[in-house]
């Protein structure tokens, strides 16, 4: 006889985003074996009200305290829903003893208190945000250590190299028998672009990616090649391992999502059509897998996979994220927080697209690198970060303006 797994209850950061609807899409689906405590969102107060209306939680959150109290206008008449604000509400959400699991898809670096907070608490935490591991590095993976908290990666790269190693050697690769990973990009928009032509794209072109749905921030960083940067990064610490036993290799079909590479000559790959559901409805049920409504993998449609080597002359993010991994200490949090604040522009239309990763680049070598030995040093690192790339996207916009 099947004995039915118990039911998760979850908080949800970061519930309107790509990731969140992709997440409630899959709790839909399986109401009997998830049921949701918390929703979290930045601004968007009428979409928040429509998913509190569905999934009744008893807490709401908005990061932006205005948008929280049109919120609790808005749910006057919804009885059981608690409203909050603020990253203090954040925080609540996360280490409140009611949800067993997170998931953790709040974008860049405002993610990093509730998922730590998440951590701590010794939850199980789906982790899609990549910057909070990125600017706390050794700091997170030591909490989750300390308080017996179960990670487990959805970014779609990171869970196909979890799903190719053996479970309980995820943080030993060598003793797993691992030569090396090798961790897939799509290769964005733009690989085949000159750098003149770099010069001239678009916000509308760099969001408008040619596999995914994403949101505008990660999908400028996926066009820079900076996605894949902050992603190499991230396995680093996740499985504990080398930026030098990384091979990143594009491959514009984004089907095989990464490998593992064994001493034996064997690799093994992750494949499924570019749907988020698949590995969010693994971290959700794993050990267990349920239908993610995801539909099956057509490989004779498909025909043919095809792999390149990444060109970091022309998207220097890779390298600038490789190099700022090696340096240690703060240059991680630096690095991202200058990326933050040149996508900003960029988006607004302060900023060439080209002039990203020179931004970025400028920051790291103004900014001294710190020991990163307490979460005090980190956020420090990311203020002086965003001070000096702000100052420096400042001064090419007077550049660009003057006669």
């Amino acid at each position: 006889m099947t004995t039915q797994a118990a039911k998760r209850h979850l908080t949800l950061l970061g519930a309107t985003g790509s990731i969140g609807l992709s997440t409630l899409d899959v709790v839909r689906r399986h109401s009997d074996r998830f049921s949701v405590y918390a929703l979290t969102a930045s601004t968007k107060v009428d979409d928040m009200a429509a998913l509190c209306r569905e999934f009744r939680p008893a807490v709401a959150v908005m990061a932006d305290a205005a948008a929280a109290e049109q919120l609790e206008r808005a749910l006057a008449d919804l009885s059981g829903t608690r409203v909050l604000a603020g990253e203090a509400g954040l925080v609540e959400v996360s280490e409140a003893t009611e949800p067993d699991t997170v998931v953790a898809a709040i974008v860049g670096a405002a993610g990093l208190a509730p998922t730590l907070a998440a951590v701590k608490a010794g939850k199980r935490v789906l982790l899609a945000n990549k910057e909070a591991l990125v600017m706390s590095g050794q700091l997170f993976m030591d909490a989750v250590v300390q308080s017996g908290a179960l990670l487990l990666p959805i970014d779609s790269e990171h869970n196909a190299i979890f799903q190719c190693l053996p479970a309980e050697r995820v943080r030993d690769l060598p003793g797993a028998g691992v030569r090396r990973i090798l961790l897939t990009a799509s290769g964005g928009p733009f690989r085949n672009h000159t750098p003149d032509m770099l010069r001239e794209v678009t916000p509308a072109q760099a969001c408008k990616h040619p596999n995914w749905s994403m949101g505008q921030k990660i999908s400028v960083d996926s066009a820079t090649l900076m996605n894949k940067g902050l992603e190499l990064i991230e396995a680093c610490w996740l499985f504990n391992t080398r930026p030098d036993q990384i091979e990143v290799h594009v491959h514009p079909e984004s089907i095989i999502h990464s490998m593992v590479e064994y001493v034996d000559g064997s690799v093994l790959a992750q494949l499924g059509s570019p749907d988020m559901r698949t590995p969010i409805a693994n971290g959700l049920a794993w050990p267990e897998r349920v239908d993610a409504g995801v539909a099956p993998l057509d490989l004779f449609a498909l025909g043919r996979f095809h792999f390149e080597r990444p060109d970091v002359e022309r998207f220097p993010c890779l390298r600038l994220a490789a190099e700022a991994f090696e340096a240690g200490g703060t240059a991680p949090a630096v690095l991202n927080a200058a990326n933050e604040e040149a996508v900003a522009a960029f988006l607004s239309g302060e900023l060439c697209f080209a002039d990203i990763p020179v931004i970025i680049e400028h920051t790291l070598a103004r900014v001294p690198t710190r020991a990163a030995d307490d979460f005090g040093a980190i956020m420090a690192a990311d203020q002086s970060g965003r001070v000096e790339a702000c100052a420096e996207i400042e001064r090419r916009t007077r550049r660009t303006l003057a006669p």
